[in-house]
């Protein structure tokens, strides 16, 4: 194989007595092969059992498709039961599991940032992700403004009582969630990014009043919009879901580096682009004193303001020391 370049090959399978055809690329991962013959027939990877492909039993998730050292027009056979169109669970969706425990890698001084920006496969996934994506502008963007991608999911909301319905959705908010949008709102355009459904959250969130004429935000990504990306941590295999700011970059030229932050609960989201995101601690167990308590916003608001006002390149800006710089701003009046 020449470097810099992707072999492809073309695989034969049956399912349920049709037959289909699927393209792949060498640098691609089991877990693209096993994403893809979901695309097609909706069997979800848990329950695929694929028959004549390698011998022996198919290798983990990580594992490449040049390691299976497959002949091309190679077929086989899928066995598995489709699933519904039901809305499921946000922890059960495909290929973005909840993980709880964030490992909170400083990717800014991370040597996996490197392999992860220049692999070939996480490349043509930007590209990929970047055309079939269909934007929903919910309001018109303005000129001049910068961006922020706000994560949702235990970033500004507490995800789990607000999905089962264990709280009312207005105490699930973390607090001070609406004076924190009206602050930013001035300077910043704004993307917001779920690991989850969209359909899933829009009912939540019009309760919420966050959907409608009067919301705060521009732009609307879900997981559909997120890949996985593979890499070893300690002589382990490693993947994680993550959200490519070159997606949004692509589609709006506007925005870039330098006028755009990611704000999430979860490092490992702003895994391509580091330099770009800024962590916050996740809200969770909205019901306590002690969520109630919380003034993440409120401090994030300042900071936010503070780096439209006075940062021409955000690039050039260390977002891990947020707070440090929030504790050094002349209070509100």
């Amino acid at each position: 194989m020449e470097p810099g370049v992707e072999n492809w090959i073309t695989l034969h399978f049956t399912w349920s007595g049709k037959s289909f055809t699927l393209r792949i690329a060498d640098t691609d991962r089991v877990l693209d092969l096993k994403t893809s013959l979901y695309e097609q027939t909706k069997v979800p990877p848990e329950r695929q059992k694929i028959l004549g492909l390698v011998k022996g039993k198919l290798p983990p998730d990580q594992g490449t498709i040049a390691d299976l050292k497959l002949s091309p027009g190679k077929k086989f056979t899928l066995l598995g039961t489709p699933e519904g169109d039901e809305i499921k669970d946000p922890s059960q969706l495909l290929n973005l599991p909840d993980i709880v425990n964030d490992l909170d890698v400083d990717f800014s001084k991370d040597a996996t940032v490197a392999a992860y920006q220049s692999d070939l496969r996480n490349k043509r996934k930007v590209k990929e992700m970047t055309d079939k994506l269909q934007v929903n502008i919910i309001h018109p963007l303005r000129e001049g403004k910068k961006l922020l991608v706000l994560d949702i999911d235990y970033t500004i909301l507490d995800t789990k009582p607000l999905t089962s319905g264990s709280l009312p959705p207005s105490e699930c908010a973390r607090p001070k969630l609406h004076e924190f949008l009206e602050e930013i709102y001035p300077y910043y355009d704004i993307c917001i990014w779920s690991q989850t459904s969209w359909v899933w959250l829009e009912t939540k969130l019009v309760e919420l009043g966050m959907v409608g004429s009067d919301a705060k935000y521009q732009v609307f990504l879900d997981k559909t919009s997120m890949f996985t990306v593979f890499t070893e941590r300690e002589g382990k295999p490693w993947q994680h879901s993550v959200k490519a700011l070159q997606i949004i970059w692509n589609h709006f030229p506007q925005f870039n580096s330098t006028n755009t932050i990611h704000v999430d609960d979860l490092s490992r989201n702003f895994a391509l682009n580091p330099g770009s995101g800024l962590k916050i601690h996740a809200f969770k167990n909205a019901h306590t004193q002690q969520a109630m308590a919380d003034r993440e916003l409120e401090k994030l608001g300042k900071y936010l303001v503070w780096l439209a006002r006075e940062k021409e390149d955000f690039a050039s800006v260390r977002h891990k020391d947020w707070k440090a710089v929030v504790r050094g701003l002349p209070p509100s009046d």
